[in-house]
């Protein structure tokens, strides 16, 4: 009868668990309970009806608790799935007589229970006044670790999620591995992770042990129950299973064994990584084995890279000079032969047309008797003097050959001149200098181009070979030679660029002083013009003029390029400019400078012989050979001489075969062998119809007859003279100022203008009425404040006033301090302007020169940056020394917290990552700014400056978090994974660089230093605040540091499971943190990244200096 009682029973909870709400009456036979067989099935029904509870608060959760449950099924299966032992809701169930399912909480009391922990006003020991306990209603199930059941005429609906039961009757202690809050009467499973044993009653202290509540007064019948709450780590810290051990279920506890480590909450024991030590009740593992070998690996690296890093370069350049030396020895010995063969040939055709004359006139003269016996005589005499004719050193084929000729009568003339045409027609021979410039535009579509090294230096050194030849050719030729040479423009490919000034006048706005006035002139192509005057004089205001960079002036007056009005930013690929400063990159040598420059501003339809062609030519010219593979040097690291970095810093403008050269004081700092090397090598460009005009300061008697012509400015910008450099002492002559004997004339002049000599007692001038007498002399209007010197020299009434505007800037007198404040700042921002319209104005390109793309410049900035960062490995080693100790530091120091998720520990990762990244990144801009500005002038492109640096950051941007990482993670040994985290630091990187891209763009290096220490530091502060007003919460959106430790505190939550659900919410509830927002995070540091990036290429393009 029991049997089908029971039966019965099981059929209606089975009922019950499809959707059916039956209830077993019939279950009054407590003996059953003791049936080995019947018990399991009770167990596994009432097992059943628990784990029904998570689809019933699945909704509940998904709405109320997103933020910290990814998959609610998941994450309740892990903290209540108690399928694998059932132990405890079987000893319950007997402990009960069957009555466990009048205590359970229903889902109404368990959503009350959770809606408490999560409401902060609340404390998690004490909830709200409820339906069974209040002040009215307070049952001995109110206590903790105490539960009621329902009257037996109730029934109880666990998946009822609105009405909380009245349970007040049969109080009792709570079931070991159930919890019975204060507050409720009814029990709940004690979630996987937990521990949670009947409590024990210590006398001394008067607490229910292990838990921390207290018997209540006055009540003797009482004794101590089970577990009386599941709430965050900081408030149920003795329900959670304790480190050392692990609890496969919550009422047994086992401690860890050798050789295994166990968490805080752990269900089962995890085997130590290789290598890594675990003592028996361990909550971690030791990995500092893996920190050791970590450290010796990349310590290694590090003084590989330290004290190798310029090896792969300098073993790169011996291969590459061994194959240019040995093709110019390859050179030199074709070119000997070439010139021992012409000598032979020249001697041949030379000996025969002589004996063809002498044999002429001797047959026509003498009878034919005696032709025959003068021929056998001549015969005899030229066979001697055949031999003569070649040199010593000739080939043994020549001396064979002239051997051989025929002497029989009437055959030696023709058999002479047929070796004659033998030379002539011979292709290893018949090499003629002259074709060497006409043939190299020509060669890449004829022959198969070189590309190899040595095909390549053999090409361009034959050619070298071959000029030298013409050169020295050109020396020995006639006027008449001269004159053909000259009048051949085939061989000139370089466009014509003649520049025409007059009246130029520029003048300053914010004192409105002229700089340069009325000057009028000419230079022109294939000459080389000096710009000499006294300090003050204007003369790098008018090269600038000319060039086009004069800023913050009112420029008036023409300037005509090739007698039209146009702009001279329309011809700037064939333009140079020669800056004072050496702006070269002190970290390449001499010969990677100038084959960038090439690359960058030849032709792109220039094939790459002919490059290495250019750059050896401008080498060799230069007098840089011994220095070629040398580095130029910085202040840190010593380099190449003063004099040598000048030459280098005019043959960046000379490989890139400009039509117009213009050259701001060139020789200064130079002695006179360098400077005179220099003209000779600008002199050759000269002769190739070059339009060279350059500043100089005090040249030398020698240097000054070098120059074709010659502008000579006064004080204030008015010119002195201006016209041949041979001519200039016969104009001053002319005014009676004689150069005294002994004296340098040009530094006679200057002083002269200077004010520090005397014109001479004769010439009745002063240096004032200098630019008064050439203006007379040329007829150029007076302009009229200097009319005063002109009546003395009887000034003709046809000339004109120009230009009256008050040389002194007198106009700002009287005026009050806000006015000249004023004045200042709106001419400042005029400058300003005018530069920024200047930068993203796009003039007509009027030069007929396609140089490379934007793509192919990136190509050759990435080889250059490449090098670059080889040779400053060093640096880089010490960036990631320092990153390694600030990972060791921080790991060993960082005291992890459970309750945080590590957060404290991120906290300074991200300050200390974000903090070195942004210095080292500083450098990539910062240091090169005159380099990027002389580049970009020059018509390189901005966009491939930019990308390279970047591109290259980007081999620091995925090492720098390894190495942090490999002290940090293994010290700290958080939940999260390596990959996680290096994911994290990854962006974090990107992030951080972008940043200091724009701030070493926008300030000088001394301020972004001290903006990139702060930004981290004041950055992560705002984002760790309370987010209590709205406000607060945007500002800490637009901070990178946020959502960098969002991501990392995100990744190390979604670990804690099981035991630390609640744990789990409450820690990102009050950090704000979405377990939903981990690519977010990531998305937004990335997006930062781009948008700094953005802003510091905008930045330099816009605010570039001239």
């Amino acid at each position: 009868m029991c049997s089908w009682r029971l039966l019965l029973c099981l059929i209606f909870t089975l009922t019950f668990l499809f959707g059916k709400k039956m209830h077993c009456q019939e279950m009054n036979d407590y003996d059953q309970l003791d049936n080995p067989a019947v018990l399991p099935l009770i167990t596994q029904l009432v097992y059943s009806r628990i784990s029904n509870l998570t689809s019933i608060l699945s909704h509940q959760i998904t709405a109320d608790s997103n933020f910290c449950v990814k998959d609610p099924d998941s994450d309740w299966n892990q903290a209540f799935n108690f399928s694998l032992d059932l132990g405890f809701l079987a000893s319950c169930i007997k402990k009960t007589k069957g009555d466990i399912t009048n205590r359970l909480c229903t889902a109404a009391e368990v959503k009350f229970y959770l809606n408490s922990l999560m409401d902060r006003s609340t404390s998690a020991n004490y909830l709200k006044p409820n339906k069974n306990c209040n002040l009215t209603s307070w049952v001995p199930g109110c206590e903790p670790g105490w539960a009621c059941s329902v009257p037996p005429s109730q029934k109880i609906d666990l998946s009822d999620s609105k009405d909380v039961p009245t349970r007040t009757s049969n109080c009792r202690a709570c079931c070991e591995g159930f919890f019975c809050p204060h507050g409720i009467t009814c029990m709940i499973p004690c979630p996987l992770g937990s521990y949670c044993p009947l409590a024990t009653l210590n006398k001394t202290t008067g607490v229910c042990e292990p838990y921390l509540y207290q018997l209540p007064p006055m009540q003797p019948n009482h004794s101590c129950g089970g577990a009386n709450i599941w709430a965050d780590f900081s408030s149920s810290s003795e329900t959670f299973c304790s480190e050392g051990s692990f609890c496969p279920t919550t009422t047994t506890k086992f401690p860890c064994s050798s050789g295994h480590y166990c968490r805080t909450g752990s269900t089962s024991e995890k085997r130590c990584f290789k290598l890594s030590s675990c003592n028996s009740n361990t909550a971690t593992q030791n990995m500092h084995a893996y920190g050791v070998m970590l450290i010796a690996a990349l310590s290694t690296l590090l003084l590989i890279i330290y004290n190798c890093s310029d090896q792969v370069l300098t073993t790169r350049e011996r291969r590459v000079a061994k194959s240019r030396e040995a093709a110019a020895r390859s050179a030199r010995k074709t070119a000997n032969a070439h010139h021992r063969w012409k000598l032979a040939k020249d001697a041949a055709k030379k000996g025969a047309s002589g004996l063809q004359a002498q044999l002429s006139r001797k047959f026509s003269r003498k009878k034919d008797d005696e032709t025959l016996e003068k021929a056998k005589i001549l015969s005899q005499e030229t066979s001697e003097t055949d031999v003569e004719l070649f040199p010593h050193s000739q080939p043994s084929s020549m001396v064979a050959s002239s051997s051989s000729v025929p002497t029989e009568k009437g055959k030696y003339p023709s058999g002479l001149m047929d070796i004659v045409h033998e030379f002539e027609n011979d292709q290893h021979v018949n090499h003629n200098p002259d074709t060497g410039k006409e043939t190299r535009y020509k060669s890449a579509t004829k022959e198969k181009q070189p590309h190899t090294h040595t095909q390549i230096f053999k090409y361009a050194y034959a050619q070298l070979e071959k000029e030298k030849a013409q050169q020295q050719e050109n020396k020995n030729l006639t006027f008449s030679g001269v004159l053909k040479m000259a009048t051949n423009t085939e061989k000139i490919k370089r466009p014509f660029i003649e520049i025409s000034f007059r009246d130029l006048t520029l003048t300053l706005k914010s004192r409105n002083r002229h700089i340069l006035r009325n000057v009028t002139g000419k230079i022109k192509p294939g000459r080389i013009t000096a710009v000499m005057g006294p300090s003050g004089a204007g003369k790098t205001t008018f090269l600038s003029a000319l060039a086009g960079k004069a800023f913050g002036c009112l420029v008036t007056g023409s300037i005509l390029i090739n007698g039209r009005h146009e702009s001279v930013h329309s011809f700037k690929k064939i333009i140079g400019f020669v800056p004072q400063d050496d702006v070269v990159h002190g970290n390449l040598t001499v010969e990677e400078n100038l084959w960038f420059s090439a690359q960058c501003r030849l032709s792109a339809d220039l094939s790459k012989p002919e490059k290495v062609l250019v750059v050896e030519r401008v080498i060799e010219f230069l007098g840089l050979q011994s220095v070629r593979n040398s580095v130029v040097g910085t202040v840190e690291k010593r380099g190449i001489s003063g004099g040598q970095r000048k030459r280098v810093n005019v043959g960046l403008e000379m490989v890139m075969e400009p039509s117009l050269l213009m050259l701001d004081e060139p020789t200064s700092g130079l002695d006179s062998a360098s400077s005179q090397l220099l003209l000779r090598a600008l002199r050759r460009e000269a002769l190739e119809g070059v339009n060279i005009c350059m500043v100089v300061h005090q040249p030398s008697y020698a240097l000054f007859k070098m120059f074709d012509d010659l502008i000579l400015l006064g004080k204030g910008g008015l010119m002195v003279y201006h016209g041949s450099a041979k001519r200039v002492e016969e104009y001053f002559s002319g005014l009676g100022i004689h150069v005294p004997e002994r004296i340098n004339p040009p530094d006679y002049y200057i002083d002269i203008l200077e004010g520090l000599a005397a014109p001479g007692e004769t010439s009745g001038l002063s240096y004032e009425d200098l630019p008064v007498k050439w203006m007379l002399h040329n007829g150029y209007p007076i302009p009229l404040d200097m009319r005063q010197h002109a009546a003395q020299f009887d000034m003709p009434q046809s000339v004109n006033p120009v230009n009256d505007i008050d040389s002194n800037g007198s106009g700002d007198v009287g005026k009050t301090f806000a006015g000249e404040l004023w004045n200042d700042v709106r001419n400042n921002v005029e400058v300003r302007g005018e530069k920024i319209k200047l930068n993203f104005s796009k003039s007509k390109d009027l030069s007929d020169r396609k140089t490379p793309g934007v793509f192919k410049q990136y190509k050759y900035f990435l080889i250059r940056v490449g090098k670059q960062r080889l040779r400053e490995a060093r640096i880089q080693a010490v960036d990631y020394l320092i990153l390694l100790l600030a990972g060791a530091c921080l790991g060993s120091i960082t005291k992890s917290s459970e309750q945080t998720f590590g957060a404290s520990g991120y906290t300074y990762t991200v300050i200390a990552v974000s903090l070195l990244c942004k210095i080292a990144a500083l450098r990539s801009f910062s240091l090169d700014k005159l380099h990027y500005w002389r580049e970009s002038d020059s018509g390189m492109s901005s966009l491939a400056y930019f990308l390279s640096k970047d591109t290259m950051d980007h081999f620091n941007t995925v090492i720098k978090p390894v190495v942090y990482l490999s002290m940090f993670y293994f010290l700290t040994n958080p939940r999260s994974t390596f990959a996680a985290n290096y994911i994290v630091l990854l962006c974090l990187v990107y992030c951080v660089t972008g940043i200091a891209y724009a701030l070493s763009i926008v300030f000088e290096p001394g301020a972004a230093q001290l903006w990139s220490v702060l930004l981290p530091v004041v950055l992560t502060l705002i984002a760790t605040q309370p987010k209590d007003s709205k406000i607060l919460k945007a500002i800490a959106n637009l901070c990178y540091s946020k959502w960098a430790l969002q991501a990392l505190v995100i990744a190390n939550a979604e670990r804690y499971q099981g035991v630390w659900l609640i744990t789990r919410c409450g820690s990102l509830l009050k950090s704000g943190y979405n377990l939903h927002d981990w690519s977010l995070c990531l998305s937004m540091l990335i997006l930062m990244g781009v948008i700094g990036r953005a802003i510091g290429f905008f930045c330099m393009v816009t605010f570039k200096k001239k």
